[in-house]
């Protein structure tokens, strides 16, 4: 049988025909075979230690490469460990296509080893999938996923491969006639863009707001927007807001920025440009008190539902890049622009001068035993002292994230990854190794919690492994937003002996965690020691860890979400 193949080598050769170049996951039944022909065929495949964290990979290189990130598990359970990272990409709309094993077809039912119906099972988080229930169907279940997943707002999608399926084979002409023919029928959909009777009606309501306000997430990020909303910025004098992960669009340091205004402009605005962020919980559903209740909001969005669900004033639905082009086309026939006298402009300026200056006072003084600020201060300078190409910044955790938010600096695009829409924690790791695949050339710096980094700590091997440029600084203050917090009256009950729920060991080592991979580890507990550490692992770009001692009283419970706790 010479000139036959199987499952395994069709499926890797429809990956790799249909532009797939990486591959993150955990091998085992039934799927180290097709793992191993992926690698053969020139797909790159990062292997974990878990699949929540190589799911998080997949779902963040979505995000970054516009292309979709993919996920290869075992079946049963790794299927369900791997529905943490299909979850995070349908919240965040990132495109990314999970590929689970599964038993033989005929044992369905029977209980077989690791049965579960994974069909049903990724239903709640998938916006496609499929089962291949033959061989001949393989290039065109690989073509459905790898398209519905870009298609529209992008999603998670979700490929079955049961064992029997890669064990059959298939000639090779047989093989090379259905790629062929799969190739060829691939339609991809043009990109969305609204009428221009509605651009004109959107630029018209800009152009009488007396307090507009542009605001950007990470779908105006996704849609590689940054160009057409600076020249929007630059053309009009419109004061900006980015999420948190819209950071580095535009830079953060623009005259225009308004981050550190972001009550005032927020709470005083009448005209707000939503260009691919959500009226969600991260701009507080669009509503009073924290907006005016007569706001007009012009939503662009890649979908109609989005638009329907938050009913604005006027909603684009289109890609993002495609509809700000437009919207600048349409303002060059008339030009408007604000000034810097404009009294908007003037009101957020001077609101962004005070609280800046109030935040560089704080950060100004080197606290030791460090607090957040001194140690993120130094973090931020040595960052922007790395230059362009920017690092890429991950950073999870409750405090070490907030903190984060409000003092790095983000200057270019794509250059800030965190907790996301759904606040998930664990993804530190995972998105580390992500953004240095997709982008080789660049510096990965994670900023987090020690809670946070707990979550997919043994992922340092993989970054030894690999050979990754990722230095991880973590936050040690002794346990989830700190140590032992509790009132005395708090301390009671048959294990009042027992450390807080939010306590970890003091003190832990976290450095010879990598240490013991080949790694480097540094334990830092004052500027100097930091800014040293720091220099040498920036220039070395080899993975590290950065073990940062803070005091375990500094930060709040819960960072800024107190209220919810």
């Amino acid at each position: 049988m010479a000139d036959c193949l199987d499952g395994n080598v069709l499926a890797a050769k429809s990956f790799a025909r249909f532009g797939v170049t990486h591959m993150f996951g955990v091998v085992g039944i039934p799927v180290t075979g097709l793992a191993n022909r992926a690698v053969q065929l020139g797909i790159r495949f990062i292997a974990f230690h878990n699949e929540q964290s190589a799911g998080y990979a997949a779902s963040a290189y979505g995000y970054l490469t516009g292309r979709p990130g993919l996920l290869l598990t075992v079946s049963g359970p790794g299927c369900v460990h791997g529905l943490a990272g299909l979850s995070n990409a349908m919240i965040n709309t990132w495109p990314m296509v999970m590929i689970s094993g599964s038993p033989d077809q005929k044992d369905s039912g029977r209980g077989d080893f690791q049965e579960l119906d994974q069909i049903e099972a990724v239903k709640p988080f998938s916006k496609f999938s499929v089962k291949a229930k033959d061989i001949k169907e393989i290039p065109d279940c690989v073509a459905r996923v790898l398209d519905h997943a870009v298609s529209g707002r992008p999603g998670g999608c979700y490929l079955d491969l049961p064992t029997d399926v890669l064990h059959q084979m298939i000639t090779e002409s047989e093989a090379e006639k259905l790629l062929t023919e799969v190739e060829k029928g691939r339609v991809f959909e043009a990109t969305k863009a609204p009428p221009s009777s509605e651009i004109a009606k959107a630029v018209s309501v800009l152009r009488k707001a007396e307090r507009p306000l542009i605001v950007f997430g990470k779908g105006a990020a996704y849609a590689r927007a940054e160009g057409e909303l600076k020249k929007l910025v630059e053309r009009t004098g419109i004061p900006f807001l980015p999420t948190p992960m819209g950071k580095g669009l535009v830079n953060d340091d623009h005259e225009l920025a308004a981050s550190a205004a972001r009550s005032l402009a927020i709470g005083k605005c009448d005209v707000a440009l939503v260009v691919g962020a959500r009226l969600n919980w991260l701009l507080h559903f669009g509503e009073s008190p924290k907006w005016d209740k007569d706001v007009k909001f012009i939503l662009v969005d890649v979908s109609e539902e989005e638009i329907k669900l938050r009913k604005p004033h006027l909603g684009l639905v289109g890609d993002a890049k495609k509809v700000l082009e437009m919207i600048n086309k349409e303002i060059k026939d008339d030009p408007f622009c604000l000034g810097k006298s404009h009294p908007w402009v003037e009101a957020i300026s001077k609101k962004v001068k005070d609280n800046v200056s109030k935040m560089e006072s704080q950060l100004a003084k080197d606290v030791v035993p460090f607090n957040f600020l001194t140690p993120m201060r130094i973090i931020r300078d040595a960052i922007l002292g790395v230059g362009s190409p920017a690092p890429v910044v991950v950073s999870e955790g409750a405090n070490t994230m907030d903190v984060g938010r409000s003092v790095l600096v983000q200057t270019e695009p794509r250059t800030r990854l965190d907790a996301g829409t759904w606040g998930t924690m664990g993804v530190g790791l995972g998105y580390c190794i992500a953004a240095a695949v997709a982008n080789p050339e660049q510096l990965v710096v994670a900023v987090e919690g020690d809670s946070g980094f707990g979550f997919s700590a043994m992922e340092v091997e993989t970054l030894v492994r690999y050979k990754l440029p990722v230095v991880v600084i973590v936050f040690n203050n002794g346990g989830v937003y700190g140590g032992d917090r509790r009132s005395p009256e708090e301390v009671s009950g048959p294990f009042k002996d027992d450390p807080a729920t939010t306590s970890f060991v003091p003190g832990a080592a976290y450095h010879t965690l990598i240490e013991a991979f080949g790694g480097k580890g540094y334990l830092v507990g004052t500027p100097d020691e930091l800014k040293s550490a720091l220099s040498e692992s920036f220039s070395a770009r080899k993975p590290a860890v950065i073990n940062l001692i803070i005091d375990p009283f500094a930060g709040a419970e819960s960072g800024r979400m107190q209220h919810k706790n």
